[in-house]
Formats: structure tokens, sequence, C-alpha cells
């Protein structure tokens, strides 16, 4: 129990009277009167609360799988469980969302006439607020919190009602489930077009008849002469070919950017709502996800390590229904400040791959890292094909890119473009290694492994 607004207006009142009783015998008696009057409208006001007040029911829904950033909705239902007038002034109810949600408008305030309402209908009352998962992981509503108001308004009291619900929040994935498994919708949202180019690839599709655009180099000369027209032959790309994710979990990217829509063509997928702080490894897991949804069309067999905060490998996996297990077992991976081990993680990679793999390895690569991985870059260089991708620092870029107005901020400057230029040149040393590097901001990851993902396919390097 808890005091209420009325009675702390009573006590005031009483109390002002008593200070002007000093001076009046007439004020000292009204005063007198008026504390006689009250304690037991208090009184009984308490034992109404405590002993008639109505208990309710409540029923929470709401998806048990959510989406990073989206927007869903919460349902609460509130029944009466008796028939009889209802006795509480008023009800303030708070929802015990977890700590991983965004979620405004409460508490809700319940008045008689709203309360009333269900029992005159005999139905319940139905309302629904809008939720925002800012955080990726396990969630659990444990309880509703309700606080009754006396009839006048003297008391309050705090009941908690447990009604629980689990769920999950997964990476912003719901983009692509609303292509229903179109590939051509999902790379045209990322700003990419699924182009396959005539008479190019690496596996033989079939024969068809020549087309205007199509090369002399693609003429089946055998089918043309037996069947008295001109017949090319028609590739595709390989299948049956193997991918594997390195994704850092470590301080490397651990970096917080707020993410909205990327500018240009070339949209970042998913796409979430403007102001939603994110870090650079959610970016990276996303993307990962996103490439994987493709490379699982294109027939390809998907792999992916986490390192760092948490050490997590999922085996290569073929086929569409391998999706939701990458899903299912990646969704409460979160980066921390914690140091991660680029060569122990290739190491390690290597010693479970058993054929030739697609390597996208995922961090922020420093100068230092030319020097501690050379060994085993020209030995992944052998036996695989190696992207390293990293992201870039957009407080180094703005930086150096600023007009110093005073020799702090010169030196500032001058530091974050020696800093950049480090960062080029050990580029610019990996590919002259034969390796393949990636330098995107957190907006332009997903287009940008993906577009790559297309060439390497495209090409027959792999």
């Amino acid at each position: 129990m808890k005091p209420g607004a009325s009675l702390f207006t009573a006590a005031l009142l009483w109390l002002f009277l008593g200070g002007a009783a000093f001076f009046s015998e007439i004020l000292l008696f009204i005063w007198f009167l008026f504390g006689a009057c009250l304690v037991p409208f208090i009184v009984i006001d308490c034992l109404v609360l405590l002993l008639l007040t109505d208990t309710l029911e409540t029923e929470r829904s709401i998806a048990g799988a959510l989406a990073l950033g989206e927007k869903s909705t919460v349902k609460l239902t509130v029944r009466r469980s008796f028939t009889r007038p209802f006795l509480a002034r008023s009800i303030r109810l708070f929802d015990m969302y977890p700590d991983g949600f965004d979620c405004p408008g409460f508490p809700v305030k319940l008045t008689r006439a709203v309360l009333d309402a269900p029992r005159k209908s005999a139905s319940a009352l139905v309302f629904e607020y809008p939720v925002v998962p800012v955080e990726r992981g396990p969630w659990e509503f444990t309880s509703i919190q309700f606080l009754f108001g006396s009839p006048l308004g003297f008391w309050r009291k705090k009941i908690i009602t447990p009604c629980g619900r689990r769920g999950r929040t997964f990476p912003d994935f719901k983009k692509l489930a609303d292509n229903s498994g179109d590939l051509k919708g999902v790379l045209e949202r990322a700003g990419l077009k699924d182009k396959r180019r005539r008479g190019q690839g690496m596996e033989f599709m079939s024969l068809r008849e020549y087309q205007k655009g199509d090369t002399v180099k693609s003429i089946d000369w055998r089918a043309t002469g037996r069947r008295g027209k001109v017949i090319v032959r028609e590739y595709q790309e390989e299948q049956d070919q193997q991918l594997l994710f390195l994704l850092d979990s470590g301080y490397r990217l651990h970096r917080t950017e707020e993410q909205g829509r990327a500018t240009g063509n070339a949209r970042a997928l998913p796409e979430t709502g403007p102001g939603l702080l994110r870090t650079q490894f959610d970016s990276a897991l996303e993307a990962a996800l996103v490439l994987s949804w493709v490379a699982l069309k294109h027939g390809d067999g998907v792999a992916l390590g986490c390192f760092g905060a948490e050490d997590r490998w999922l085996p290569p996996r073929k086929g569409m229904s391998a999706l939701p297990s990458l899903m299912r077992s990646l969704y409460d991976v979160k980066s921390a400040p914690v140091p991660s081990s680029l060569f122990s993680a290739l190491e390690s990679a290597l010693a479970k791959l058993r054929r030739r793999t697609f390597i996208i390895m995922i961090s922020n690569f420093r100068e230092e890292d030319g020097e501690s991985l050379s060994w085993i870059l020209k030995r992944i260089r052998r036996r695989h094909l190696l992207l390293l991708v990293s992201l870039r620092e957009a407080e180094a870029e703005t930086l150096s890119g600023r007009v110093p107005q005073s020799g702090e901020e010169a030196l500032e400057t001058a530091a974050a473009f020696s800093y950049l230029a480090a960062r080029k040149w050990l580029y610019k040393n990996w590919e002259h290694m034969g390796l393949l590097t990636l330098e995107c901001s957190q907006a332009e990851l997903s287009p940008s492994i993906i577009n790559r993902y297309l060439e390497v396919k495209r090409s027959g390097a792999l």
C-alpha cells in the first residue's frame, strides 16, 4: 500500500489548519473536527481497496520471433474476475518489458469508465502498444504491474500479475523473407543486378539457337552441322562450391554507429529505421546472412565461424533449409571489447576445411596485421581463395579530411591521415600477394560483398 495524492492533499490542508489554529479557537475546533472526520474516511478507503478490489486476469500476445529494429505490436487482454461494479478509482498499468526493447507510452491509465465497459458488454478489455527490439538475443516478458487507486484516492495498491512470454530477436532478415525466395528481388533491393551473361560461366547448362549478341566462341559446330542451323552452348556459374564467413566479434567491430539509409543507388540490406544504434558486428552478421541466402540460392555450401568474444563454428551446409539453422545458431552472438586473434581464427579454419573454399573474413584490419598474418596468408593462398573485408572508421576519415584550426587539431589530422595511408598500403600489399581485399562503410557492406561474390562466381576464380 502507498499513500495517494488525495491523502497528501488532505494532510497538507490539515497541517495548514493546525498552524492557523494557534491564532483562533474557531479554527482550532474546525481543525479538530476535520481530523476526526478525515480519519474514518481514510481507514474505510484503505479497507475497501484491500478487501473488495477485483482481481484482473491478463493475457499477452506477441510474436515469438522478432527482427532487430523492426516495429512489432504487443496485445494485452484484461478481464474482470467478477461482474460487480468496479470499486477502484483507476488503474495504472505498466508492462515489465525486457531491457532490449524500446517501448514508449507507459504507464497506461485505465479509468473506471473503461474498466466497467467489459462488464456491460461481457467482453474483455484489449489494447495494443508498439515495441521496437534494439538488441539481438533471447528475451522474456515476465509480468504486468497494476497500481490500483482507492475509491477516494487516499491509497494506492500495487499488484504484480505473472504474464510471461518468451521469444528471440533475430537480425533484420524480414525483408528477405518478404521476397518469397525471389533472388532477383533481393539483389535489386541491395542495389545489384543479377546479370546472366550469355555464353559465359564455367558449367555447361544447355544448347539453344543462336541469338543476336552471342559470341562466336560459344557456337557448338558439331550441333550446328547436325541440325543445319547455328547452335550455341549456354553456361552458368559453377555450383556446389563452398563459402566460409569468419566474423570478428572482438573489439575491432565493437564500434557503434547510427545505422540509417545508405546514400546512392546501393542501399544497405537489411535496412533499419533512422536513429538505431548498431555495432559494426551487427552489420557484419546481417551481411553474412544475406550473402548466405544468395549463396544457398546459387547451390553453394555455406559455413560460418565467429571468433573473439565468442567462438562458434557452423560446418558447411547446403540447401535453403540451412538458413534457419544459421540464424538460430547465431542470432544471439554479440561483440565485446575483448582482444581477437585473426591468426588463430584462420589457422583453425584451415584445420577444418577439407576442400577449396572461398573464405570471407570481416574485421577491421590494421597496419600491424601485415606482419602477424604474413605466414598464414601465404599458406591460405595456395589452397583457398581469401577475401579480407575491412570496415571503414568514420571518425578517422572525418579527422583526415577536416581543415585544422589549431596545433592540436593539426596533429590529430596528421595522425588520422597517416593511419589511413598505412591501411591503404597494407591492402595494396595483400593484393600484390594475390589476395582479394575490400574496404567499405557499414552501410555499404551488404551490397559490396554480394557484388564481390558474384564477380568471383562469374570469373571462375574459385
